[in-house]
This record gives structure tokens, sequence and C-alpha cells, in this order.
């Protein structure tokens, strides 16, 4: 499969989904510039989802990629819950706020929802992906069925071949530097935490299936160096977070250009899922003793969403999910389209450096 010929792309570039953060605009823009443009719907409902693959489709005609989150239903616990409510109380309360009474499962695992799946045939988007798992086989049929092209995220051999068995006819290499949930399928079985550039080669020789290389990469000489890996094609998230069509907010931005962009951690405190960020108050609890049990993934998510809301009414920051990788200190501020003009530029440079090596 020639992915890029496939889909009309001029320069071997995906967009990060990164839900909450990408937008149907900066999707739109990544897709007009020759890249594959994303957006993450898996925080939305199958409606919302519709309106933003309406917003992309206003804005481009050329192909897509709508990402979907496939995580293990989460089993709840109200005694877990009201443990871990418990422990974040006094950092509410440095702000003059409780915790939630209780917490809530805030998003819906693909495959426990049939009208995302029956909204997608509907729409046919050109390109789907899947994080955190695998969607049913039913639901793999009906898509290709469609014509719809899809990819899923691995962070093992062991995932990776799980993909391609399952149909999946792209994987995306997520390497541990990249920022944002780990898409592992089973984050309680162990995480051997490969860079991008083991991974990506391991998943070249060990599936058939062409191979997106993700993690870290800011620039045209990182995706240079993806394509020496052998993969097709590099995916970036962090590169786009202070483009003017993100949603990032202020707070995010300018964390972003701060000094905690030299330091990212892996987190599970904020949503109950290991995730990479830019260092902060919240990253700096992991040292903090005598924790609870975390509620599941997304239940967690609920707890953190309010302690950053609290927070930011008193002006601070630092309880933020600035999801970002460790590239984090290259990222550049100009627009989506200028940015893929200049990692174009930026790669064709590096592979005629590599060709007079």
């Amino acid at each position: 499969m020639d992915l890029l010929a496939q889909l009309g792309m001029t320069i071997p570039l995906v967009q990060a989904p990164m839900a909450g953060v990408s937008t149907p605009a900066l999707a739109a823009a990544v897709s007009n510039a020759g890249g594959l443009g994303s957006i993450g719907v898996g925080a939305a409902n199958a409606t919302t989802a519709q309106d933003m693959i309406h917003r992309v489709r206003e804005q481009t005609e050329r192909p897509f990629n709508v990402n979907l989150f496939v995580h293990t239903t989460p089993a709840l616990s109200a005694e877990r819950d009201a443990a871990w409510l418990n422990w974040l109380a006094p950092l509410f309360a440095e702000f003059g706020e409780v915790p939630p009474e209780r917490l809530n499962t805030l998003y819906t695992s693909f495959n426990d929802d049939p009208d995302m799946l029956a909204m997608l045939l509907h729409v046919r988007p050109p390109v789907v992906s899947f994080h955190f798992g695998l969607p049913s086989a039913h639901a793999v049929s009906a898509l290709k069925a469609i014509g719809t092209v899809l990819l899923a995220s691995a962070t093992s051999i062991e995932e990776a071949r799980a993909a391609e068995a399952a149909g999946m006819d792209v994987v995306v290499a997520q390497g541990i530097e990249a920022g944002g949930h780990r898409g592992i399928f089973n984050p309680d079985a162990g995480d051997d935490a490969l860079g991008i550039m083991a991974l990506t080669r391991l998943l070249v020789r060990h599936v058939r299936v062409p191979v997106i290389a993700a993690g870290g990469i800011m620039d045209g000489g990182g995706i240079a160096a993806a394509l020496a890996l052998g993969a097709c094609a590099a995916q970036m998230g962090t590169a786009f977070i202070l483009c003017p069509e993100s949603n990032a907010d202020a707070g995010y931005r300018q964390t972003l250009t701060g000094p905690a962009a030299f330091h990212t951690r892996l987190t599970r405190l904020v949503s109950g899922r290991p995730a990479r960020c830019l260092g902060n108050r919240f990253t700096a609890l992991e040292s903090v003793s005598g924790q609870p049990v975390l509620p599941a993934y997304p239940v967690a998510y609920d707890a953190g969403k309010a302690l950053h809301k609290a927070a930011m009414k008193h002006g601070e920051n630092g309880y933020g999910a600035y999801w970002a990788g460790q590239g984090a200190p290259l990222a550049r501020t100009m627009p989506a389209p200028i940015l893929v003009k200049t990692l174009a530029e930026e790669l064709k440079q590096a592979l005629a450096k590599g060709k007079g090596l």
C-alpha cells in the first residue's frame, strides 16, 4: 500500500489527532498543505464528532483522519473514586474549592458506542485511526466496506501484529518520546517503553503493513530520520500546538514556550493512563508517597480536569494536562500552512544532504 499516493499527500507528514487541541481548521490546513490532517473525536459523542467532520469538509476537499479511543471499558468503584478525591482534597483546598462529590466516565470507548460507528458509516471519512486498542471485527469490516483507510497506534511488536491481524492498513509506531497518552493496549501489563528508533525498525521488520513513526519529531530533519528508519511517514503533534489554528489555551502555549518544555514527564495522575506532558505541579505529585489506587481511565480524568479548573480560577496553570513530546523545546509559533511548507523545505534539505554523504 502506497499511503501517500492513495491519500494524495505531497509530504510524508501526519498531524497527530490531539483530542481537545486539534481543530477542524488545523486538520484542514495541514491537509490543504499536502499532509494528512487529523481531528480527535475520542472525547466527543457522535453528534459532536459529525459536526467536526462536517467543519473539516467545509475547509478542505482533501483526505483527513478521524481518531477514536478504543480503551477498555472502565471498571467502576465508588470506594476507589472516593479515596482518590480525598487524597486530592488538600490541593482543591489551596484554591478554596472542594473536589467533586463523585467522578464520571467522561469518554465512551468506540467499542461501546454503536452511534459513533453508525455516524462514521454515514459520513464516510477517508481515514480513521484508533488509539488504546483495536475496534471490533464488525467495525473493521464495515469501515473497510466504505473504503476507509484504517490506522492504529502500537507501542510494541505484539500490538502491531494484533493491529495487522485485525485488518489495519497502517500501524503508527508510537515511541516513548511521544506526547499525550501512550497508546498501549493494556497499561497494567507492563510497558517496554521502546523509543521511536528501536520501535520503528522492529515494526518495519516484523509487520507487512506500512509504518508511520511517531514520537518527538519536530522538524524536517526528524521526518527524514523517520523515513530512513523505514517509515512511510512521520506523525507530529507537539509541533502543531503553537499554531494559531490549534485549540491550545494561553496557559498551554505559555508553558510550552517556557522551561517546562525541557522537562516532559510520563504520568498517570491526570487521567488514569500513562501520558507525557510538560512538567508541572501535577507531575511533581508522582514522588509523593501514600497515593491511593487511581481510578480507571477516563474516570480519573474527571478529577484532573476539575482540579485544573479550580486552579485556573486563581491564575495557576500548574495542573493543566499540557501534553507534549520530548521534542517540545523545538516547537515553533507559525500558521499551520507555513509550518508544513517549512517542514517540506527542511525535509528536502535533509534528504539532499543525506545523498551527499
